[in-house]
């Protein structure tokens, strides 16, 4: 995949530090995140995504914005408009990078929750569809989502690297993440306020890496 900057990344980050000042503490972990989900996409592997309750809605909403336009519009190449033929399908989708939300099989995970163990659904999906150098992101405000581990521990199995996206609890996920962000609150609503613009912003440097004019 080829990268085009715009606006560099440094600056995007720098914006989020000025908006959200308490969030300074952070910038080195954000950084150490992008420059690994960089590497993940520019070989052409999958970031993957999973969370619990409002962080799972993160999830969701991380991987919409890395799928399609987020504060660009991404145009298909001219060569795969013209492979696709029709001005209307060719001018209406957009690029993406290659990200997968465990939230979005719903019929796979409840019969694996039903059948075998709840905890394990996305440690299933991540044994299936995970290969080496693919980066899972797990968002637990507390670090201790029962759930989120077993998909890291699986992950490391698979020589995946890990991202876990927390607050300041410091829980047991953080034994098995390769990359970590600390949003600076211990409550979950207050760690889960700081999510959102971190993983914008994340969302936004790697859209300027990859689809910058």
């Amino acid at each position: 995949m080829n990268t085009v900057i715009n606006n560099p990344p440094e600056k995007d980050l720098k914006d989020l530090v000025k908006r959200y000042p308490a969030l300074e503490k952070t910038a080195e972990e954000i950084w150490k995140c992008y420059l690994t989900i960089c590497d993940c996409f520019r070989k052409d592997n999958i970031f993957y995504l999973c969370g619990n309750g409002g962080s799972a809605s993160d999830a969701e909403h991380i991987a919409g914005e890395l799928m399609k336009g987020f504060i660009k519009k991404r145009p298909l190449p001219p060569e795969m408009k013209e492979k696709i033929g029709d001005d209307h399908i060719a001018s209406s989708l957009q690029q993406g990078l290659r990200t997968v939300s465990l939230l979005s099989h719903p019929a796979l995970s409840s019969a694996f929750a039903n059948d075998v163990d709840p905890t394990l659904v996305y440690a299933q999906q991540l044994y299936v569809m995970g290969r080496e150098g693919d980066v899972l992101m797990g968002i637990s405000t507390s670090g201790n989502a029962k759930n989120i581990l077993a998909a890291f521990k699986v992950a490391k199995a698979k020589n995946m690297k890990t991202i876990l996206l927390t607050g300041m609890n410091h829980g047991l996920c953080e034994e098995y993440a390769d990359v970590m962000i600390h949003a600076p609150e211990t409550t979950t609503y207050k760690v889960q306020e700081y999510h959102l613009p971190i993983y914008h912003t994340l969302c936004i440097m790697l859209e300027n890496t990859f689809y910058g004019k």
